[in-house]
C-alpha cells in the first residue's frame, strides 16, 4: 500500500469518526442473529435522558423493554484510570422468520434539547455450527459502515490468566458484630475499556455499607503466581455479621470490554480497507467475569458480658456534657453522650441513665457524624436528652461506664464518663402551676368554697315566644345546599377522574393547541428543531390521549391497529398515517425550509382537527 492511499485512507477515516461521535444517542444491536434467538438492543446516551421513543421493531418479537438502566464505565490504558457513566434504553427481541429487517430511528430528549440515532439492518439467518458470535455492537451514525468493521471479537481470544475478577476479605473468621472490608477486584494484563456490574451479591446475615458512593477507582500493580497484573478495585464494603455461624458472601458478576491486538480479516468488502493494522490497530472484546464466593465463620460474642452491654463492637471512647450547669426549675438543660471510634457505630443504641428522678426525661435525638473511607466505619454517634427539672436544689447526673466488645484483644471493655453536678434554683411559680396543671388532671383549681346567697329571690317567667328573623332561615338553606351541590360535585369528579380514557380525550384537544401554539411560534424564527420536537409531541400525544394508547406503545404500526380497531373511515385513515409519514420525514426532505415548515404544520392542523 502507498503512502498516498494511506493518507487518503485515514482522511476517509476521520471523516467518519466525525460523523460517529456528532451523534450523541447510540444504538447497540448485532447485525446478523440467528433464526429463534433471543438478543439485545440497547440504547445509550452520555447523559440522563427523557421523553425515549424507540422504533416498532417490525417483524421482530419484542419479549421486554425498552427498560432503562445507568451503567459504569472505567478504562484502564497505559497505567491511566478514568470513569464515566451513561443512561440507556434497553429491549429483548427474538428473531422469529428469517430475512432482512430494517428498524427505524430513535429519539430522545437531553437538557430539552431533542437528539436522534438513526435506523439499521438486522438479517435473520438459520444457525450453523460456525454462527456468527452474538455480541452486540456499538455504533452511531452511519450504521452500516460500523457493522461492517467495529464489531468486537470473541472472548475465546482472552484466557483465564490475563483477565479475572477476585473477591477477598480482611477477615474470614470476626466476632459477631465486629466490622470487616469486602474488596472486588480486577485483574488484567489487558488494557480495558469499560466495565458493568451486572449483579451484587447477597449478603444474607450482614449488615452492610458502601464504601466506594465516591466512585473512585483505586489501581495498583500485583503479582500473582509470578505473573504481574494491574489491578482495579472496582468496589469495597464494610460488613458486619448480625448472626454467628458459617455465613457465605455470593459471586459479583460484571462484564468488561477488553482492547487487544486486532487481527486482520477479509470479507471481500470495500470495509476490508479499514481492517489494516494502519487503522485499526486493535479490537473490543467482551468478556463476562464472575468473583469468587466467600464463606466467613463468624464467633459469637463469649459470655461475661458487662452491665450495660447494648451490642457495641469495635474501639470506642465516651464523653459528657451540659449546655448549662445552672438553670431555674422547669428550664430546659441538654445532656449530651458522644461515642466516637470505629465499628458498627450506626447499630448503637442509647444507654439507659439514671437520671435524677425530679427530672422530667424526654426521648434522646441522635446526632451521626460518620465517614466512610477505605479502612471502614469511622466517626461519633451523639445522643442528647432534653432534661426539665420540676423542683430547685443541687442534683447530679450520675457517672457511668460505657461498655463495649473489643475484637483486637477479644475482651470486654469500658469507657468511663464523670458524674455532672447542676445547680436548680427556684422557677417562675405561675409557670409551676402551669406545668402542675398539665401534668395533672385531678387537681382543683380553687380551694375555696363559694357561699350560697341567702335572702328573697325574685324569678320573672317568660312566657313570650320569640320569632326567629327571616335571614336566618335563608343563610340556613344556602348553607344545606350548598353542601349537597359540593358533595355532587366531588363525586362527579372522582368518578371523571377515575375514567383514565375520558380524562385522556379530554385533554387531547386541549393539549395539542399548546403544542400547535409552541410551534407556531418557532414557524419563522429558524429553530427547525423546536419546530418539529413541538409538532412531534403534539400530534403523538394528541393519537395517545385519544384512543388511550400507552406512550411506551405509541408506534405507527399501533396507530393503524388502532384506528381500524376503533372503525375510523379509511380515507381518514390514509390522511392520518400520511400526515405521520411526512412529519417523520420533513426533516431529511430537500426543499425550502420556510415552505416545508408551513406545510407540515397546516397538515398537522388539519390532522388535530379532524380526529
Amino acid at each position: 500500500m502507498t503512502i498516498m492511499k494511506r493518507y487518503v485512507y485515514l482522511f476517509l477515516f476521520l471523516i467518519l469518526a466525525l460523523n460517529a461521535t456528532a451523534q450523541e444517542l447510540t444504538v447497540r444491536a448485532p447485525g446478523r442473529v440467528d433464526l429463534g434467538r433471543r438478543f439485545e438492543v440497547r440504547y445509550e446516551v452520555n447523559d440522563r435522558a427523557s421523553d425515549f421513543r424507540g422504533p416498532s421493531f417490525k417483524g421482530l418479537s419484542v419479549l421486554s423493554g425498552p427498560m432503562t438502566s445507568q451503567s459504569t464505565s472505567m478504562s484502564i490504558i497505559n497505567g491511566k484510570t478514568s470513569r464515566s457513566s451513561s443512561f440507556g434504553f434497553t429491549y429483548i427481541l427474538q428473531a422469529d422468520v428469517e430475512g432482512t429487517f430494517n428498524i427505524g430511528g430513535a429519539s430522545c430528549t437531553v437538557d430539552g434539547k431533542k437528539i436522534t440515532c438513526p435506523g439499521f439492518t438486522i438479517t435473520v439467518e438459520k444457525g450453523t455450527q460456525q454462527a456468527q458470535p452474538q455480541h452486540p455492537n456499538a455504533y452511531g451514525g452511519n450504521s452500516r459502515q460500523q457493522q461492517a468493521y467495529a464489531q468486537p471479537a470473541s472472548s475465546s481470544n482472552i484466557d483465564s490468566k490475563q483477565l479475572f475478577a477476585r473477591a477477598s476479605i480482611s477477615k474470614s473468621n470476626p466476632y459477631q458484630g465486629e466490622q470487616v472490608i469486602l474488596t472486588y477486584k480486577i485483574y488484567t494484563q489487558v488494557s480495558l475499556s469499560q466495565y458493568q456490574i451486572d449483579k451484587l451479591p447477597g449478603n444474607k446475615g450482614f449488615w452492610s455499607e458502601d464504601l466506594t458512593k465516591d466512585g473512585s477507582v483505586k489501581q495498583y500493580s500485583e503479582t500473582v503466581n509470578g505473573r504481574n497484573y494491574q489491578v482495579a478495585e472496582i468496589r469495597r464494603g464494610a460488613l458486619f455479621g448480625q448472626e454467628s455461624g458459617k455465613l457465605t458472601i455470593e459471586p459479583l458478576d460484571l462484564d468488561v470490554l477488553a482492547i487487544v491486538q486486532r487481527q486482520r480479516r477479509s470479507t471481500g468488502s470495500i470495509w476490508d480497507l479499514f481492517d489494516d493494522p494502519f487503522f485499526n490497530p486493535t479490537q473490543a472484546v467482551e468478556k463476562h467475569l464472575s468473583t469468587n464466593s466467600l464463606t466467613v465463620n463468624v464467633r459469637p460474642l463469649p459470655g461475661g458480658a458487662p452491665d450495660g452491654f447494648n451490642g457495641a463492637v469495635g474501639k470506642f471512647s465516651a464523653k459528657s456534657g451540659v449546655d448549662t450547669r445552672e438553670v431555674r426549675a422547669n428550664e430546659a438543660i441538654t445532656y449530651r453522650l458522644t461515642i466516637s471510634g470505629s465499628g458498627n457505630l450506626m447499630l448503637i443504641d442509647a444507654p439507659k441513665l439514671n437520671f435524677p428522678k425530679v427530672f422530667e426525661v424526654y426521648d434522646p435525638q441522635i446526632d451521626d457524624k460518620i465517614s466512610r473511607s477505605n479502612s471502614g466505619i469511622s466517626g461519633s454517634r451523639t445522643f442528647e436528652w432534653v432534661l426539665i427539672p420540676r423542683s430547685q436544689g443541687d442534683y447530679e447526673i450520675p457517672a457511668f461506664d460505657f461498655a463495649y466488645f473489643d475484637p483486637s484483644t477479644g475482651k470486654y471493655a469500658t469507657s468511663h464518663v464523670d458524674a455532672i453536678s447542676v445547680h436548680i434554683n427556684k422557677g417562675d411559680p405561675n409557670a409551676m402551676k402551669n406545668v402542675t396543671s398539665n401534668k395533672s388532671n385531678v387537681k382543683l383549681l380553687n380551694s375555696d368554697i363559694n357561699y350560697i346567697q341567702t335572702g328573697a329571690t325574685h324569678f320573672e317567667i317568660l312566657n313570650q315566644k320569640h320569632g326567629v328573623e327571616w335571614w336566618f332561615w335563608t343563610f340556613l338553606v344556602l348553607i344545606l345546599g350548598g353542601a349537597i351541590v359540593a358533595i355532587l360535585l366531588g363525586r362527579r369528579y372522582q368518578a371523571q377522574q377515575q375514567d383514565i380514557a375520558g380524562v385522556r380525550l379530554r385533554r387531547a384537544t386541549k393539549e395539542a393547541r399548546k403544542r400547535l401554539k409552541k410551534a407556531a411560534a418557532h414557524l419563522y424564527t429558524g429553530d427547525d428543531n423546536s419546530f418539529y420536537e413541538e409538532i412531534y409531541k403534539a400530534i403523538w400525544g394528541c393519537l395517545a390521549d385519544k384512543y388511550n394508547i400507552e406512550l411506551s406503545r405509541l408506534s405507527s404500526d399501533t396507530v393503524h391497529d388502532c384506528l381500524v380497531e376503533k372503525s375510523v373511515p379509511e380515507e381518514q385513515q390514509q390522511r392520518i398515517m400520511k400526515t405521520l409519514q411526512d412529519v417523520d420525514f420533513a426533516r431529511f426532505a430537500p426543499g425550502d425550509a420556510a415552505t416545508k415548515k408551513q406545510q407540515i404544520y397546516d397538515e398537522a392542523l388539519e390532522m388535530i382537527v379532524m380526529i
